[in-house]
């Protein structure tokens, strides 16, 4: 250890001395580029563990930023194969790109570093010379940590806005170390990790030796017992022979393909993805490569596999689905207790496979339908929150904060409706049938069927249900009585969006009721069908395809409010269009309500019934009713309440996303999620955003707990100065008092204790949570 770091110093003492930058032959002095097999079965004791020493600081420090598609250089710290595979300069987030791009997901497309490299990944790690010296000297990753401690952040007020790049849109610097000499003298400030502190002392040597020493790989990965058994249980199930059990496993595997199994009661924090695999159960997995689930898979035969997750799980990506011999029952009790015969199986033609309801035709409709209730945050939370990270084009078409219901599969209609969906298959294919070879003003030809279907989807509900005298509470799904998947709560964050079971916060300005073809055909869109490599004219036709999707599920809501409040409402909504921009005699303005009104609100008399309705199925406020003195769980969450009925300018100084750690007297420390929800004129344009705000009606959201993944900043508050810090947020408007709010009580980008309050965050987090938690992302996080 006392080796590495006299050596470290004196290079940083060259370096420092040095007035003009030098490129070095690296390929004369380490010889030439090859790639290594790191991974050592047995590490002697005198080095440096991976997977006890180096794991646990990447995990902490390194994660933070590089784990998702958003990661900047693609580089992927959050497993030894990320790590090994290092960085490309090749962009995954192109709006402009006219072709798709090539896609490299980690563990999919590539099955060794050398395949990484040819899909112009370079590495980070010393692949030349074998040597002490050559290790550090010819490592992206160790040159990284050197620059943070040649040029360590000032701790003075924050970071200086011209020596820094934080907007998500902005080119990232991807140097291989041929142009690291380059950068480095160009950017001194920009070591890793990036305008944030640097790690200690005693991490940087750590992970200084263990490059030094040859960056093994010591990590073994072996399934218990238990983890083999259910695996070759659910194996068997799922590679069953007859044609019904292949259609319901293929229509199982579209819905689950993107999120992380997990085996209810097993120990550990062990994850899983369903996928396809060239190989059958018992032999190592081939996953086939395809970008959509229902792609081609180009093998006579395949099998459906788990494959174990071997990552470290962020929460940004993390969304859970369990296995157990419960779950199994019901699919038996869904599914094959039901008389429904499959007679021929449906290709793997885009045509066929991105409209579900003509692929899936033959399992009826409240069957599909109560299999996607059952677990509705979870498949909400496919297009809402998903791996692809980074969501602005599809997000930017919902609004900051809204509610979702759904209506009931009993009342749903089912045998008319499968008559309807069949008589209007044509108008109900999705973007995704032209896969990625959608032209720019390919997405007009969606637009014109996506109208159509809600122009006669209207005209269906007024011959439908008008006889009826219209929707009452019934027509909505109420859990069975105790699913609190029922009711679920959607906050964007820009280009982010969190998932959670409830009503959560005031009643917000709109919301959706979703029905069966509508729950599939977003799906479909935004998760099955959605290639985040896609050209820009795929992105384009997802994105406006969307604004109709969420139209529709707008209708619905509309469709239970009074007839001649229903424009008012909508207008609401969506002020400051074009004439025409949008179709109101889609209303259904004569279609008659069967729920009945007492008060002028309608909007708010509706959620308050629907609440009464729900009743178990609801999951309960995370803040007392109306939060009087006496009914509030402790005198903290009375203050917190009342700052959330703070709105507009008083709530400028923050935010769309802050965590706040309450230090109490007791040491029990507590924490809050403060979202700022802003509010948009209207959502139906792709561009303008900031012209659609309208800060005046911003909205606060005080939750309990946490909500998010990207926090944009934290702020550390003392139980005793709670009164103040709420006053003081209330009362920074100038620039200078908000510089000095969140001087006193804010936790900067350079402020050296953000390592300790993250770790603080995400231990809290894992205890809320449990398996559900994941780590944070500070890819947001504002210089404020």
């Amino acid at each position: 250890m006392n080796k590495i770091i006299i050596w470290c110093s004196f290079i940083i003492f060259i370096a420092g001395c040095a007035t003009t930058y030098q490129v070095k032959d690296y390929q004369q002095l380490y010889g030439s580029e090859q790639t290594k097999d790191r991974s050592i079965k047995q590490l002697p004791e005198e080095k440096i563990s991976y997977s006890k020493q180096i794991k646990p600081i990447l995990d902490a420090r390194c994660i933070a930023c590089h784990a998702c598609y958003d990661a900047p250089c693609q580089l992927k710290l959050s497993s030894f194969s990320g790590l090994d595979r290092g960085g490309s300069k090749l962009p995954v987030y192109d709006g402009a790109r006219l072709t798709p791009a090539p896609p490299t997901r980690l563990f999919i497309d590539a099955t060794d570093t050398q395949q990484w490299r040819d899909k112009q990944f370079f590495p980070i790690l010393n692949e030349r010379q074998e040597s002490a010296v050559a290790n550090i000297d010819n490592s992206v990753l160790a040159q990284m940590l050197l620059l943070k401690r040649r040029y360590p952040l000032s701790i003075q007020g924050k970071l200086e806005e011209d020596q820094f790049r934080f907007n998500l849109n902005d080119k990232f610097e991807c140097p291989s170390m041929n142009e690291y000499a380059k950068f480095s003298n160009q950017h001194p400030q920009w070591g890793m990790p990036y305008a944030l502190p640097g790690l200690s002392l005693k991490q940087e040597n750590t992970v200084l030796t263990w490059l030094e020493q040859g960056a093994k790989n010591d990590q073994q990965f072996h399934l218990s017992t238990a983890a083999k058994q259910a695996i070759n249980q659910w194996e068997s199930f799922f590679n069953a022979k007859s044609l019904k059990q292949q259609l319901v496993s293929r229509y199982i595997y579209e819905h689950l393909f993107i999120g992380h199994i997990h085996f209810k009661d097993h120990a550990g924090n062990q994850f899983y993805r369903l996928v396809r695999s060239k190989t059958p159960p018992g032999h190592a997995i081939e996953e086939i490569k395809t970008i959509r689930p229902y792609d081609d898979p180009q093998v006579t035969h395949f099998y459906y596999r788990l494959r174990p997750v071997l990552h470290t799980i962020a929460d940004k990506t993390h969304f859970v689905y369990e296995l157990s011999p419960q779950r199994r029952q019901r699919y038996e009790k869904l599914f094959f207790s039901n008389q429904f015969k499959v007679t021929q199986l449906p290709t793997y033609s885009p045509k066929i496979g991105a409209n579900p309801l003509n692929t899936f035709a033959a399992i009826p409709n409240p069957i599909k339908y109560q299999f996607l209730l059952d677990d509705a945050q979870y498949f909400v939370s496919g297009f809402i929150k998903g791996p692809v990270c980074r969501g602005q084009l599809a997000l930017n078409v919902i609004q900051d904060h809204f509610w979702v219901l759904f209506f009931n599969p009993i009342h749903d209609y089912q045998d008319i409706a499968k008559k309807y969906y069949a008589k209007n298959n044509q108008i109900l294919y999705l973007p995704g049938k032209d896969g990625d070879q959608i032209s720019l003003l390919g997405w007009t030809n969606y637009d014109a069927y996506a109208k159509d279907y809600l122009r006669k989807k209207s005209q269906f509900i007024q011959e439908t249900f008008q006889k009826d005298g219209g929707f009452t509470l019934d027509n909505i799904w109420n859990g069975d009585g105790w699913n609190q998947n029922s009711a679920l709560t959607v906050f964007r964050h820009f280009d982010s969006a969190t998932v959670a079971q409830g009503l959560i916060g005031d009643i917000p300005k709109t919301a959706w009721i979703i029905d069966y073809p509508l729950f599939e055909r977003i799906h479909y869109l935004l998760v099955a069908g959605f290639n985040v490599y896609g050209s820009a004219g795929h992105q384009l036709a997802s994105r406006t395809y969307m604004d109709f999707l969420r139209r529709d599920g707008e209708y619905n809501l509309l469709r239970f409010l009074p007839r001649d409040q229903r424009l008012a409402i909508y207008n609401s909504w969506y002020q400051g269009l074009i004439n025409g921009r949008m179709d109101t005699d889609l209303l259904n303005l004569d279609f008659k309500t069967a729920v009945q009104f007492t008060k002028i609100d309608s909007k708010t008399d509706f959620f308050t019934q629907v609440k009464t309705y729900l009743g178990k199925a609801l999951v309960p406020s995370r803040w007392p009713e109306g939060c009087l003195q006496e009914a509030c769980i402790s005198l903290t969450d009375k203050i917190m309440y009342q700052l959330g009925q703070f709105k507009g300018k008083q709530i400028s100084v923050l935010p769309e996303l802050a965590f706040l750690r309450v230090e109490m007297n007791d040491s029990n420390d507590r924490v809050y999620s403060l979202i700022r929800n802003k509010d948009l004129s209207n959502v139906a344009y792709i561009i303008g955003e900031n012209y659609r705000s309208v800060p005046k009606k911003d909205t606060l959201t005080i939750v309990p707990g946490f909500i998010g993944s990207y926090p944009n900043f934290f702020f550390s508050v003392a139980e005793q100065e709670l009164s103040i810090f709420i006053s003081d947020l209330k009362n920074a408007q100038t620039k200078e008092a908000k510089t000095e709010f969140y001087a006193q009580f804010g936790i900067r980008r350079n402020n050296p204790e953000i390592w300790e309050i993250l770790d603080w965050f995400n231990a809290e987090h894992k205890k809320m949570r449990g398996l559900e938690a994941g780590l944070f992302d500070m890819n947001r996080y504002q210089n404020l």
